[in-house]
């Protein structure tokens, strides 16, 4: 693996189906994975999702929650969102190639796009198992492939949906760090694992000195949990539409918002990215 790349972990012992399941993994080609066939199957996968009825929850949950969603200042009052003001962000996709998890998850990132009026094109996708075959894909779906690892710090200008499956708590938690403000983290909305089933499955001192700002928010996000089917349990279960409304964000202690450092992980011993190389 290039130094400038990451991907999540595995986790061990205790884990909560964070993993692609280790029977969806087929055995890498000699030969570099075909386009066509990949367009072919994720196509197939998006036929297949449109026929169960959890898809038709995801929608009126995921437009329910987006109707809710008000960004903006206290000064401006802010205001509800429209769909088509949305950017997209997939990180940790998986390679969909070669892990039929990762195929559904990108068929259903491509149905939330159509559902929710977002441009393609304004959708950014990055993970560093992506073969050059896949990156092509990608592209001649729309998407935009990111080049450079950015460890999930991005910040963000407008209001953002992540689509995170199956991704690690430092993940989140950068995430998190680099828009820690009462006037950004509103602008921010998460697919992806449920920040109260991290909580659970954690001792909560682990968590507030590794995870902080992860720990910090939990009180004042509210979740959605989206359903899924027991065919798909190892696709989609634990997921969540993760918001943060500016109400409840601004009820936390002023002192939540103070000198927010970069998180570091030095205690860590299973962190689940692997971060990229720091030049001196």
């Amino acid at each position: 693996m290039d130094s400038g790349e990451w991907q999540v972990a595995r986790r061990r012992k205790g884990a909560a189906r964070r993993e692609k399941p280790a029977s969806t993994i087929q055995q890498h080609s000699p030969h570099a994975a075909d386009s066509h066939r990949d367009k072919e199957r994720i196509k197939d996968a998006m036929n297949e999702l449109r026929g169960e009825d959890f898809w038709l929850e995801w929608k009126e949950l995921l437009k329910s929650c987006l109707s809710a969603c008000a960004f903006g200042s206290s000064e401006d009052g802010g205001g509800v969102v429209s769909e088509t003001q949305l950017d997209c962000v997939c990180y940790g996709l998986g390679s969909f190639s070669t892990c039929v998890s990762a195929r559904y998850q990108l068929a259903m990132l491509l149905m939330l796009l159509d559902t929710l009026q977002i441009p393609v094109g304004r959708c950014c996708v990055y993970d560093p198992v992506f073969s050059v075959s896949e990156c092509e894909t990608l592209r001649d779906l729309g998407l935009s492939v990111l080049t450079e690892n950015e460890e999930g710090k991005r910040a963000v200008s407008r209001p953002t949906l992540f689509y995170l499956m199956h991704c690690g708590k430092a993940l989140y938690n950068n995430l998190l760090w680099k828009n820690w403000s009462p006037q950004t983290l509103p602008k921010v909305i998460v697919i992806g694992n449920s920040f109260h089933g991290i909580q659970e499955r954690i001792l909560q001192r682990e968590l507030q000195r590794d995870y902080s700002f992860l720990s910090d928010v939990i009180p004042a996000c509210e979740e959605t949990i989206l359903p899924c089917s027991q065919r798909f349990f190892d696709v989609f279960n634990d997921t969540a539409i993760i918001r943060f409304p500016a109400e409840s964000i601004q009820r936390l202690p002023e002192c939540t918002w103070t000198q927010p450092q970069e998180p570091q992980y030095q205690h860590c011993q299973d962190l689940e990215i692997i971060q990229k190389e720091r030049r001196s």
